[in-house]
């Protein structure tokens, strides 16, 4: 199907619901699901449903904000709590599906049958990597009506810079406790140390970036034309300065630049769940 026609079927999708819950982390993906049932259902009839925790960068969640109020649509927040959780804080290979079916858990105790079916922007994309979190949508029977329109990223990315949202060309979310590598304990600590090293970056006008904490040593990922940048004389020394005042012994520039899930790369080929 061309992209016009997938956007037809996303529609037709959602015209079948009386009413929405979106589940919005305010990234590409659910940003574009809640605009499409705003405009097909109406404000009225659609709820965002946001979580909040110290495993969500602080300024993703204002950005949520932004949007929901940009689009008139009603929104709440809900402490996923998943920090409580030793399946979570142990940080194993299925650290992702017990967040995920934890927080959509108290999605589904918030919500009431007449708020609508709760809903979600997993997409094509999300089949190819280790994404653990996607048995939780299934066990769970939660609707992904970017999956069943069949959205990849590209096309979810286009679509939004076709509807003018803001967020079209914004670097994929995924939650800070994606920067530690499997087995290291987080910890709230540790979490907002990291946010507070990629609020830096942010801060800096970089587009895509990542800092991946091993214990004392931060390994950061730009996007590869940005790399010479933290070169500067200037900007590297504040970086340095910065990391080493958020308990950082030392900081390391990855050569291979941005790219997401890159704590997958030493998971074997064959890792299932």
């Amino acid at each position: 199907m061309s992209l016009d026609e997938k956007y037809k079927h996303l529609q037709s999708i959602l015209s079948d619901f009386n009413s929405a819950v979106i589940a919005f982390s305010g990234g590409v993906d659910s940003t574009l699901l809640l605009k499409v049932a705003c405009d097909t259902l109406g404000t009225d009839k659609v709820l965002a449903l946001t979580a909040t925790s110290p495993i969500f960068p602080s300024y993703e969640i204002e950005q949520s904000r932004k949007l929901a109020n940009e689009f008139g649509v009603r929104q709440q927040f809900v402490d996923s709590g998943e920090i409580k959780l030793n399946d979570f804080v142990e940080n194993n290979l299925q650290r992702c599906y017990h967040c995920k079916h934890n927080m959509l858990n108290r999605f589904l105790q918030t919500i009431t049958v007449s708020s609508g079916v709760l809903l979600d922007g997993s997409n094509l994309d999300d089949q190819q990597d280790y994404r653990p979190g996607q048995k939780a949508v299934t066990e769970l029977k939660i609707r992904s009506p970017l999956l069943e329109a069949k959205f990849s990223k590209d096309e979810i990315r286009t679509l939004s810079r076709q509807l003018n949202l803001s967020t079209w060309n914004k670097q994929p979310f995924a939650c800070l406790a994606t920067r530690f590598p499997y087995g290291t304990r987080i910890t709230t600590k540790r979490l907002q140390q990291v946010d507070r090293c990629e609020t830096w970056l942010r801060l800096h006008n970089f587009s895509f970036y990542r800092v991946r904490c091993h214990d004392q040593l931060a390994r950061i990922e730009v996007g590869y034309d940005e790399i010479s940048r933290l070169l500067d004389k200037t900007l590297h020394a504040d970086l340095v300065t910065t990391f080493k005042a958020n308990g950082f012994d030392y900081v390391t520039l990855d050569l291979q630049g941005y790219r997401s899930g890159s704590m997958n790369e030493v998971l074997p080929a064959t890792n299932t769940l």
